[in-house]
């Protein structure tokens, strides 16, 4: 009999056709290094957004960030009347801009946040099947339209109507730029506040039935409650949407650098006056300096807007 010792280990040759041994270490070793691989390259897709934020705030923060601490007033800056770069002296009143940026988002909301939900509402309560279906596509459909299309609209239909239903000279103004915003805003602010009626669960609303609640008390008294935080991040994220819309704000607003006192005055917003000033402004001045200083500002409105949003998220669930 042949000893056990000296027996050759099973391979390829072997008759009973089983792997040899250094053979299922090469696919052990080879399943480990693909794994690893797949790991890599999901870890640094999640860390890709945090990547090229920071890259975004480092490249405004070196264009801006000097000029900002040792030459300009934060208290003009925030609180001066004038937006004046290029005369002598100059005035950096960013004021103006802020109030437009406001006024204008204020009115946005206005208008996108009764649509929204009435929409977000009928979607996730009321339609069924296929009819839930196409209102999606319209809605994703609707979000997908460029915002120059949307400026054309503000520039050549908007303004007309408005003139001719408020009987008003100036037809781009706060009102203008605000009804078109809030159009853009509303999907956005739907398809969110679909997931958050979504998240309700089933049994509260079988419950309330059960009890002999309507279809709309049902959502009146049980789903909405329930789901006002998701609503609420919603509309933050809307506002975060309005924030930093540029190129139809900037056909649509009239562009005026002055505080406005009523929804039919001419305003500018912070992101309208950097696209239109950022391109004559010389690399390096003092106005292309403060401007970036604006996008500063903007950067740290709209990260606050979307971190209130997420803690408003994160606070439900773990609640």
């Amino acid at each position: 009999m042949q000893d056990s010792s000296t027996r050759e280990p099973p391979g390829e040759n072997d008759p009973s056709g089983a792997p040899s041994l250094a053979h299922a270490l090469d696919r052990r070793d080879a399943a480990w290094w693909i794994d690893w691989g797949a790991r890599a390259g999901v870890f640094f897709g999640g860390m890709s957004a945090i990547l090229f934020i920071g890259a975004i705030f480092v490249f405004i923060a070196t264009q801006g960030l000097e000029f900002a601490i040792h030459r300009l007033s934060i208290g003009e800056l925030l609180f001066g009347l004038h937006w004046e770069p290029t005369v002598e002296p100059p005035h950096y009143g960013a004021l103006p801009l802020i109030a437009g940026t406001a006024a204008i988002t204020a009115v946005a909301m206005l208008v996108a946040v009764p649509l929204a939900f009435c929409a977000a509402i009928y979607i996730g309560e009321f339609a069924r099947g296929r009819q839930r279906e196409w209102l999606k596509i319209l809605i994703e459909l609707l979000a997908a339209i460029p915002s120059v299309v949307w400026g054309l609209i503000g520039l050549h239909v908007m303004k007309s109507i408005i003139q001719q239903v408020f009987h008003v000279q100036v037809g781009l103004n706060v009102l203008n730029a605000g009804i078109i915003l809030g159009l853009m805003a509303a999907p956005i602010i739907t398809t969110i506040a679909e997931d958050a009626l979504k998240a309700v669960p089933d049994a509260h609303r079988e419950a309330a039935e059960a009890l002999g609640a309507t279809s709309w008390q049902v959502v009146w008294r049980v789903v909405l409650p329930q789901a006002r935080p998701g609503l609420s991040a919603a509309v933050l994220l809307g506002i975060g949407r309005a924030f930093g819309e540029t190129i139809a704000v900037l056909m649509a607003s009239g562009h005026r650098l002055m505080i406005p006192e009523s929804i039919f005055d001419s305003a500018a917003t912070i992101t309208a006056t950097i696209a239109a000033e950022l391109g004559e402004a010389a690399v390096g001045s003092d106005h292309y300096q403060v401007l970036f200083v604006l996008g500063l500002l903007l950067f740290f409105i709209t990260f606050a807007i979307n971190l209130t949003a997420d803690w408003l998220v994160r606070g439900r669930r773990h609640a």
